[in-house]
């Protein structure tokens, strides 16, 4: 271990988020100046990677969980050598274009394994990145090979612990001994209002040793006690292990180290000048020779033990073909299709479970295919054949996560971000709000998590308004890049299974029924295919229509019956899966299935938010109150949503 240059390269990180900050105007230096020793040494000798082959399988992962800090990320990825962080970018850090993004964000740089910035959130996908490895290695090493064999590591602050996200996920990763998981604490007993004393007094050691973990402390600036305890991390392989190391929040900044000033705001340019001088920092991004000789020569190592993993995956690949193509397969990033399930014309089934059909066919076609959901494996209808992932059975498929559906998501996120697998978790649709903030960076990310939302409307019945969302639908839509589909029946529901596992460019939820639902005729005769614009046609009018009832999920059911018993009035019923997805089409074909200047009714059981675009307030029959307990035909009645109040109101003239 080359302790000088380790050092320098400590020093030079200092100087490259110090100024990068300063001359943004924004940012936040006491972490990066806090924890520069842990950078220089991680990304100098701890983690397995090469900047020259940044996607490399077998490499390891690290997430920044505190991402304010991201001038900590930014700064030594580019000593490192990661071409996508130019000192000119880190120079632009903060500014529109550049891809030193104010928190780290995937997509941008290749060496950001996901973004982060919402505190918590990136311990949990480290979980999820622990969970896949373990998941990859059961099924591809041999006794022979391990071609898979690479740790998660994961930096940590005071807020991040704090979130309860992070315990969410701390007391799975624990459960589940996800030995590889490694997270380092940056213990400053400093957040943005000041000393963690007030607000933050509990024991964390004891909280995470009674989650199931190793914890070993020490400091942040003694290079070889990290090193010594990190490889005591990975010697434990039956527990995860967080490293706690004392340190000082901006190190280095003579009048406001140790203090809240330096949490999130740039030093000054009295305070950066003294700071320089006390480092010995002799200009503006200053990067010192002995650094830049040190990752010189480290990347010429790196290189070499990535090309040796290649020639093992070479060995491996002729030793093992079936499994070569397997792999080939897993991280093709493409859907294989499958013999949905069939269902017949007025057969009454619940569109949760007719999606536990079509989830059953599409697994079994994609291995890849990996979930679970939050203590819901029955109600949600999301079991997946064959014994459940565990510590003792790493090769199962389906996650019991327990009753974290925050924590349940971002571990989602983690396993699809690692590569390899599709992820998809599951809950009742009004615990939506428990997760919003994972969902929200699957879309940020342009991840394709599948979020199986059930019990999606106030047909749930007795369980009452404290379980019949009513907002929830129009919420999800209001994420962009979030696709909703909410099927009508069960030939709807395979579909939408397909449609949501084809898509990978984003997350989708998939709003699905306790109750059952009627199989209807469908009167467009290429459905199937229609129905992947987000809309359809489901009864056509006689002639041209009176009024277009465009109605979802649950309620193209009422909408039938209603237009069945309209008189006098051409009804023509169109199912909206997606709206959000109808919406994007060109205008000729949403003109082909709402014909312009034709009176449109809309109906669904949630608020009216957003229909408003396709109907007057005065025909759109939605509900903006909160539900009732009671039998769901009841409350249904009681509150407005029958076939008899949307026959009323188609009878309406204009």
């Amino acid at each position: 271990m080359n302790i000088t240059a380790l050092e320098k390269t400590a020093l030079s990180l200092r100087a490259l988020s110090m100024d990068a900050i300063q001359k943004a105007n924004s940012g936040h230096p006491g972490l990066p100046l806090g924890a520069a020793e842990l950078g220089a040494i991680l990304y100098g000798e701890l983690l397995r990677h090469d900047p020259s082959a940044p996607d490399w399988a077998d490499r390891d992962r690290f997430i920044l969980s505190a991402g304010h800090g991201s001038m900590f990320l930014y700064s030594i990825l580019h000593l490192a050598g990661y071409a996508d962080v130019t000192l000119e970018s880190i120079k632009n850090f903060r500014q529109a274009g550049s891809p030193c993004a104010g928190h780290p964000e995937y997509g941008l740089v290749r060496g950001i394994e996901a973004t982060s910035g919402p505190l918590g959130q990136g311990i949990a996908m480290a979980a999820g990145f622990a969970i896949a490895e373990t998941m990859l290695a059961a099924r591809f090493n041999t006794d022979k090979r391990k071609i898979v064999d690479h740790y998660t590591f994961v930096l940590a602050g005071d807020g991040c612990l704090q979130e309860g996200v992070s315990a969410e996920a701390a007391s799975l990763a624990g459960h589940l001994k996800l030995g590889k998981l490694i997270a380092y604490y940056d213990f400053n007993r400093i957040t943005i209002d000041g000393s963690t004393d007030l607000a933050f007094t509990e024991d964390t050691a004891m909280r995470y040793e009674a989650y199931g973990w190793q914890v070993l402390r020490g400091s942040m600036y003694d290079f070889e006690e990290i090193a010594e305890l990190t490889a005591q991390a990975k010697a434990e392989t039956g527990k995860p292990s967080l490293i706690i190391l004392t340190s000082i929040i901006g190190k280095g900044a003579p009048k406001k180290q140790n203090t809240a000033d330096i949490h999130g705001a740039p030093l000054g340019a009295e305070e950066l000048a003294a700071a320089k001088a006390a480092l010995g920092i002799p200009g503006d991004f200053y990067i010192a020779p002995e650094a830049a000789e040190y990752f010189a020569a480290r990347r010429k190592e790196w290189k070499k033990a990535r090309e040796a993993w290649e020639t093992e995956f070479d060995g491996w690949s002729k030793e093992n073909p079936g499994k070569r193509a397997e792999w080939d397969l897993f991280h093709a990033n493409k859907a294989l299709p499958a013999s949905l399930p069939a269902f017949q014309a007025g057969e009454k089934i619940a569109t949760r479970t007719a999606g536990n059909k079509a989830l059953t066919a599409l697994a079994s076609a994609n291995p890849f295919l990996t979930g679970g959901s939050a203590d819901l494996k029955g109600p949600n209808a999301v079991g997946i054949s064959g014994a459940p992932y565990s510590a003792a059975n790493r090769a199962g498929r389906y996650i019991h996560f327990g009753i974290r559906e925050f924590a349940m998501a971002a571990v989602s996120n983690g396993i699809q971000l690692h590569g390899g697998l599709r992820s998809f978790c599951a809950t009742f649709m009004v615990f939506a709000d428990y997760l919003r903030p994972a969902l929200r960076l699957s879309a940020l990310m342009k991840q394709p998590v599948i979020y199986v939302l059930t019990h999606d409307s106030i047909f749930v019945g007795e369980d009452g308004p404290t379980h019949q969302p009513i907002e929830h639908l129009a919420s999800l839509r209001a994420i962009p890049n979030v696709r909703v589909l909410r099927p009508a029946d069960a030939e709807e529901t395979a579909e939408a299974w397909a449609m949501a596992l084809d898509r990978w460019d984003g997350p989708t939820a998939l709003a699905l029924s306790r109750q059952n639902l009627t199989v209807f005729p469908k009167d467009d005769p290429d459905w199937r295919n229609t129905i992947r614009t987000g809309a359809y046609i489901v009864k056509k009018a006689e002639a041209a229509p009176d009024v277009v009832v465009i109605a979802t999920g649950s309620e193209v059911g009422l909408a039938l019956e209603a237009a069945a018993k309209a008189e006098g009035k051409k009804v023509q019923v169109v199912s909206m899966i997606s709206r959000e997805l109808f919406e994007l089409q060109p205008k000729p074909l949403r003109d082909a299935v709402v014909p312009p200047g034709v009176r449109v009714v809309t109906v669904e059981a949630g608020v009216r938010q957003g229909w408003e675009r396709w109907a007057k307030p005065e025909d759109i029959l939605s509900l903006d109150r909160f539900g009732e307990s009671g039998p769901a035909a009841k409350v249904a009645e009681e509150l407005g949503v029958t076939a008899a109040a949307l026959g009323a109101l188609i009878q309406k003239d204009r």
